[in-house]
Parts: C-alpha cells; sequence; structure tokens
C-alpha cells in the first residue's frame, strides 16, 4: 500500500484549517486516513504549524510519500534534517548526542530568526500607529484652525453688526 502524508481541508470557507494525515494514495483528500499527525493554519502570519515531530518522523522514515505543501511544512519544522542527522547516526558519522545537538542548535537558529521577523512586524506595526496618529493630530489641528478662524470671523461679523445699528441710531434722533 502506497502511503501518503497531505493535507486534510477543514474549517470554514474563506478560511481553511488542514490537518497534516497520513493516509492512502488512492483514497480522496479529505477521505479516509489513518493518523493524524497535525495541523497547519495558513491564516495566521507567520503560518501556524502544530506537529506531532515523532509521528512525522517515524511515517517519513518508513517510506510515506509526503505532497509537495507537506514536505516544505516538514522541512522547515525540522523533521527531514532529524532524518539526515540519524543516517548520519546509523553510519558511523557521529554518535546520537552529536546528532541532538546540532538539531538542537538549527531549533535555537530557527527559533531566533521567527522572534525577530515578529518582532520587526510588531515595530513596524507599533510605528504605522504612531504615524496614523501623527497625521490624524495634524488634521485634527488643520480643523481647529478653520474653525477658530470661521469664529473669529463671526464674530467680527456680528460686532459690525452691532455697531451699525448703533451709529444709525443717534443719527435718527
Amino acid at each position: 500500500m502506497a502511503t501518503k502524508i497531505r493535507l486534510q481541508r477543514g474549517g470554514r470557507k474563506g478560511y481553511a484549517v488542514y490537518r497534516i494525515v497520513i493516509a492512502d494514495a488512492r483514497a480522496p483528500r479529505d477521505g479516509r486516513f489513518t493518523e493524524k499527525i497535525g495541523m497547519y493554519n495558513p491564516n495566521t502570519n507567520p503560518a501556524t504549524v502544530d506537529l506531532n515531530f515523532d509521528r512525522a518522523l517515524y511515517w517519513v522514515e518508513v517510506g510515506a510519500q509526503p505532497t509537495d505543501t507537506v514536505r516544505n511544512i516538514l522541512s522547515r519544522e525540522g523533521v527531514y534534517l532529524m532524518k539526515h542527522l540519524r543516517g548520519g547516526v546509523k553510519k558511523g558519522a557521529f554518535d546520537e548526542a552529536a546528532a541532538q545537538a546540532k538539531f538542537d542548535a538549527w531549533k535555537q537558529a530557527k527559533v531566533k530568526g521567527l522572534d525577530a521577523v515578529r518582532e520587526n512586524e510588531a515595530k513596524a506595526k507599533k510605528d504605522a500607529a504612531a504615524k496614523s496618529l501623527e497625521a490624524e493630530k495634524q488634521v485634527n489641528e488643520a480643523i481647529a484652525k478653520k474653525v477658530a478662524e470661521k469664529k473669529a470671523a463671526a464674530a467680527v461679523a456680528e460686532a459690525e453688526a452691532e455697531a451699525a445699528p448703533a451709529e444709525e441710531t443717534p443719527a435718527e434722533a
């Protein structure tokens, strides 16, 4: 039986969320599956992946063929790196502890990079909000200035209107 690692669609219209499943190659996309090994949500930034790492590694090692998208997900999560490192351990290139140390170093660098991306996005969002607030303040100041000018013009016109009848009244008398 040919086994595939594929995505199974869920979620609502316009907001797809996928399960990462092990299925027979002949089964339909949303049909029968053998095992669920994770979730993938492409709607968040960066995409959220909740993966059972050990089971994914097991299925990759026994020969399950992932789809292109799942291969990218597994690669980003380090499943293929760990498979490669285990192959090195089997060949005697290094021991299990060295393989785990290499994987942990890679994982820390990956997490550090993701944190930097999140910080940059948060900073950009904060800067955009500050810029927007400053622009809104300038617009409000311009509006307040126009309103003050109109009120001053209205006050001058009103004072002239009061002064004009007062001047006319003594002339009539």
